[in-house]
C-alpha cells in the first residue's frame, strides 16, 4: 500500500483490490473503465472489495473511465426547512465555475445518502461529486471515497477517508463578532442557534462557530448565552425571547449566524418595542448582500460563498485533471467585520 502524504495512514492500491476481491488488477482497471465487459458477480466482488478498503483511485486510473461525461453531481439538502437565500450564492458559483470548463452540474436534493451516491456512480453519468453540508459524522463519506470518482466536500469530517475538503472558518468569523461587541461596549453576547444541540454538534461549522464565540466573550470578559429555541422557525424564536432577551439593559449584543434568523430577531425586537442598533445590537454571519437589505442594515461577517465555492471547484479541477494525489484540507479565512447600523454604540470604538 501506498501513504497518505499528509497522514502518513497506508493507502489502498488497485493491486490490494484485486487480491481481496479474487481477480486480476487488470480486471480491477476494466470494472473502473467501462471498457470491456465485466460479469455483474465479478463486478460486485471488486466494488465490494473496494468499499472493504475505502479505495479511492488515483488520477491515473480515473482516466481509465475513457470519454468524460463532463457533467458533476452537486449534492446539497434544499428540503422544506432550507433557507435558500443562504446557500443559493454556493450553488450558482459552483455552475459558473463548471461552466468555465464546459461541466454542466445535476442538483442531488434528495436525501438518499450513501446509496444515492452509489447509484449515481453506477450508471456513469457523472465525472465528479461535490457534496455539501457534510456531517461529522456521515455515513456517506465511506461510500464516497469508494466510487472511483473525483469529491470533493464541504465541511470536515472526522475522518474524510482520503478525500478533499474545504470550509470556512467560522470560528475565526464569531471571534471576529465578538471583538466588534466588545470594542462597542457591550457587556453581553448571546448567541441564537435555529439547530437543536445535536445538530450543533454534527455540524462541524455550526459548533465552531458557537465555541468562538463562546471563547472570545470569555476572554473580553463579556457574560455569554447561547440559546436553543425548542421549536423551529419563528415559532422557536418566539418561545425563547425571554431568554434571548434576558440581558437587554447590560449592553446586549446578540449574534445570529444565518439571514433568517436576523430576519425573525429583527421582527421579535420590533414586537418587543427594542430598537436594534439602540437599545440592543444585532450582527450576524451572512453575505453582504443579505445584510444590507434589512432594516436597519446589520453588522456582518460574510461567509465568502463565492470564494469558497471558486476553491471548491479549483480543488475539484485539479483532482480531475490529475494535478495531485493527496488529500487536502482547504480553509478560507473571514475578510473582516462589516460595522453597519444594527450595532449600537455602549462606549469604546464609535469609529
Amino acid at each position: 500500500m501506498s501513504k497518505d502524504a499528509r497522514t502518513g495512514r497506508s493507502l489502498p492500491t488497485s493491486k490490494d483490490v484485486a487480491a481481496l476481491a479474487g481477480v486480476s488488477q487488470s480486471t480491477v482497471s476494466y470494472v473502473m473503465s467501462g471498457k470491456r465487459a465485466i460479469t455483474p458477480e465479478t463486478r460486485q466482488k471488486v466494488e465490494e472489495a473496494m468499499r472493504m478498503l475505502t479505495y479511492q483511485p488515483n488520477a491515473g486510473a480515473r482516466a481509465l473511465r475513457g470519454a468524460r461525461t463532463s457533467v458533476i453531481a452537486l449534492v446539497v439538502q434544499l428540503g422544506a426547512g432550507a433557507d435558500t437565500s443562504d446557500s443559493s450564492p454556493y450553488i450558482d458559483t459552483i455552475v459558473e465555475e463548471s461552466r468555465l470548463r464546459d461541466y454542466d452540474v445535476v442538483l442531488v436534493t434528495s436525501d438518499e445518502g450513501a446509496a444515492g451516491l452509489e447509484r449515481l456512480a453506477r450508471r456513469r453519468v457523472v465525472d465528479a461529486f461535490v457534496i455539501m453540508d457534510v456531517r461529522t459524522h456521515d455515513s456517506r463519506i465511506p461510500a464516497a471515497a469508494t466510487l472511483g470518482l473525483p469529491v470533493v466536500l464541504f465541511g470536515r469530517p472526522a475522518d474524510p477517508y482520503g478525500l478533499d475538503a474545504v470550509d470556512f472558518d467560522t470560528r475565526r468569523a464569531a471571534e471576529l463578532l465578538v471583538d466588534d461587541l466588545a470594542a462597542t461596549g457591550h457587556r453581553h453576547v448571546t448567541v441564537v442557534g435555529v439547530e437543536s444541540e445535536e445538530d450543533a454538534r454534527e455540524l462541524r461549522f455550526i459548533s465552531e462557530f458557537h465555541d468562538g464565540a463562546r471563547d472570545q466573550a470569555r476572554r473580553h470578559g463579556l457574560g455569554f448565552s447561547l440559546v436553543h429555541p425548542a421549536r423551529p422557525g419563528w415559532a422557536g424564536v418566539e418561545l425563547a425571547a425571554e431568554e434571548i432577551l434576558a440581558h437587554r439593559d447590560q449592553g446586549l449584543g446578540v449574534i445570529a449566524r444565518t439571514p433568517r434568523l436576523v430576519e425573525w430577531l429583527l421582527q421579535l425586537t420590533r414586537l418587543r418595542g427594542l430598537t436594534v442598533g439602540a437599545d440592543l445590537s444585532l450582527v450576524s454571519l451572512s453575505t453582504n448582500a443579505n445584510a444590507t437589505s434589512f432594516h436597519p442594515a446589520v453588522t456582518n461577517v460574510s461567509p465568502q460563498p463565492k470564494d469558497l465555492s471558486r476553491l471548491a471547484m479549483r480543488v475539484l479541477f485539479e483532482r480531475i485533471d490529475g494535478e495531485h494525489s493527496s488529500h487536502r484540507l482547504e480553509l478560507v479565512e473571514p475578510a473582516g467585520v462589516h460595522r453597519r447600523e444594527s450595532t449600537a454604540i455602549f462606549g469604546g470604538d464609535a469609529s
